[in-house]
Formats: C-alpha cells, sequence, structure tokens
C-alpha cells in the first residue's frame, strides 16, 4: 500500500499505471472525476449509428397505403444504411428515429401514420396515427423507441396519409430516420 496524495511522471508529461495485460481496479464506492480530463478509450460508443434525411419529396405516397420512405445519408459510422434501410452489422439494442412531414395540397387528409418496419414487418412497438377529419392539409409525425437487433436484422420508414381525395398526398423533405447502439446493456 502506497499513501501518497499526488503522483507525477518522473520524467515527460505521461503517466503509466501497471503493465499491457494488467487489471487496474477501482474498489467499489470510490469515485474517478474525470470532470477536468481529457478522456480517451474511456466509456464506449453509441455505435453503429447513422442519420439521414428526406432529399427530394416523395410524391408516390398512395392514399392510405403504407409506403417506403428514401433518406440520403448524412452520418453512417459502419456504412450499415443503403437509402432506405439501416442494417447495423452489431448486436444491442439501438434507440431508432423517425419524422416525416406529409401533406395533402388539397386539405382533405384525415388520417396520417408513420411506422419503423423490422425485416419486412412493422414493429408495432414503434408506431404513430393520427386521426383528423377532413380538412387536414399537414400532418407532423414522428416516432421513437428502442428496439432490440442482431447484427443482420435491418430496419426502415413507413408512412401513409389518408386523403378523401387520392393522389395528392406526398412526403415533404423535412424530417430524418436515426438510430444509434445503446452502450451498457
Amino acid at each position: 500500500t502506497l499513501f501518497v496524495d499526488k503522483i507525477d511522471p518522473q520524467s515527460g508529461t505521461a503517466l503509466e499505471i501497471g503493465s499491457s495485460g494488467d487489471t487496474i481496479s477501482v474498489p467499489s464506492g470510490a469515485t474517478i472525476n474525470l470532470s477536468n480530463a481529457t478522456q480517451t478509450g474511456v466509456g464506449g460508443a453509441n455505435t453503429p449509428a447513422f442519420l439521414a434525411k428526406p432529399a427530394v419529396a416523395q410524391s408516390s405516397i398512395s392514399d392510405d397505403t403504407l409506403t417506403k420512405i428514401s433518406f440520403t445519408e448524412v452520418l453512417d459510422t459502419a456504412n450499415g444504411y443503403n437509402g432506405s434501410r439501416f442494417t447495423p452489422g452489431v448486436v444491442g439494442y439501438y434507440q431508432v428515429n423517425a419524422m416525416v412531414k406529409a401533406t395533402d395540397s388539397t386539405d382533405n387528409g384525415y388520417g396520417a401514420k408513420l411506422v419503423i418496419y423490422k425485416n419486412g414487418s412493422i414493429d408495432t412497438s414503434i408506431e404513430n396515427q393520427w386521426d383528423g377529419n377532413a380538412q387536414m392539409q399537414t400532418a407532423i409525425l414522428s416516432v421513437a423507441g428502442v428496439i432490440y437487433l442482431d447484427a443482420d436484422d435491418y430496419i426502415e420508414v413507413y408512412a401513409s396519409f389518408n386523403t378523401a381525395d387520392s393522389g395528392n398526398a406526398q412526403i415533404g423533405t423535412e424530417g430524418q430516420f436515426s438510430a444509434y447502439k445503446l452502450i451498457g446493456v
């Protein structure tokens, strides 16, 4: 046991504790204060992760029919996103988020839905449905939740807009689709 208040390196600016392969233990109840330190290699990373946004309006939304939404990649830490689908490549729990703006140019919308599909089927834990009357022009829809994904599972975003006069519904350029792996679970 060594009792000291401060340890400085003998030369240079690096202090090494232990050798390669050693385990450095911090006893229960002890606190490591890193608030003023530069940290590297500590903790974990919320990766893989991606962020994608709609680049162009998608006007091919069939009336009251769930349609796959395409997004343009903004960030992809592990090359898991391909234009409409995210495949993580790493097993774990993922925070998944999606938001779109659905519009009907003739103000005759009365329902909209946004869902996350997992492996080609609706993941009922992440679904948003909005019902109104036949006077709705715009619906901002968002979904968020945690999904367990195997390395080869995939997720996609689907949306629908129910209108009184089919053919006028579209998904705008506002919104995003993102996911990241939760650390520590």
